[in-house]
């Protein structure tokens, strides 16, 4: 009884040791690797990716320095405006060369125009700097609905592969014969979605910080026009004050 208790033990340990040494061994996922293998579409979408994040960048330091608010160019146009200096006012905005001072400065250029007209050009001048802020936001835009785009491509090219190997296989069909196919189905996919995914969100993110400059830029031109319309109206109280003091004489 005992041998066979021994026997059933020492059968037990062999079977357990035979199963680890046959457990095979996960190697890690190398990126790179795995990029690779997605073939020459994985080529395209690594230059779209790397020519989105370039666009992103110079589009947010450009956009970062437009929401800057200068305190003191409003105080500053006011002053001059009310002292008859609009030369002193322009050279002020030109100096700042912000997309609100160049809305402003053109603004002061026709100052001597009524409301409307002066209202009408800031509007023409700000849809003109709206369009420079919005400079490269289209390409973002293209990336994002492209790159998914080429990922089913190479789904498709990948799946066209794997069957192409299948049938030249005829009846010695290995996995590892399909493998290149797949991998370039499953790759390209993956890597079209994460670069359209990442675009779209960069594209919103723009477009979002478009639309905050172009409040500060519409709340700037309310704050001019208030100002033209308190200059105008103190140069008519001093000329009614000038006329009345003639007529008394």
């Amino acid at each position: 009884m005992i041998s066979l208790t021994v026997v059933a033990d020492t059968i037990v340990s062999d079977v357990m040791s035979l199963t680890e040494v046959a457990e095979p061994v996960q190697e890690g996922i190398n990126i790179l690797e795995l990029a690779m293998k997605g073939g020459w579409i994985m080529i395209i979408l690594a230059l779209l990716s790397i020519f989105g994040i370039y666009v992103f960048i110079e589009r947010f330091s450009v956009l970062r320095k437009a929401m800057k608010k200068n305190p003191y160019l409003l105080d500053r146009i006011h002053d001059n405006i009310m002292d008859n200096d609009a030369k002193s006012a322009i050279n002020y905005c030109n100096k700042l060369n912000t997309p609100v001072s160049r809305i402003l400065a053109k603004g002061i250029k026709d100052y001597n125009l009524d409301i409307v007209s002066i209202r009408q050009a800031l509007d023409n001048n700000a849809g003109l700097e709206i369009a420079k802020l919005e400079k490269g936001l289209p390409v973002l835009s293209t990336i994002a609905a492209v790159a998914p785009m080429l990922g089913f491509l190479g789904t498709v090219t990948g799946m066209v592969q794997a069957f192409w190997q299948m049938a030249n296989a005829g009846n010695n069909i290995d996995v590892t014969l399909l493998s290149s196919g797949i991998y370039e189905a499953m790759v390209t996919t993956v890597g079209g979605l994460v670069v359209g995914i990442i675009a779209i969100f960069a594209y919103n993110y723009l477009v979002t910080q478009v639309d905050k400059v172009q409040n500060l830029m519409e709340a700037d031109i309310i704050t001019y026009i208030e100002i033209v319309n308190e200059s105008k109206e103190a140069k008519k109280e001093a000329a009614v004050k000038t006329q009345s003091a003639g007529t008394v004489e």
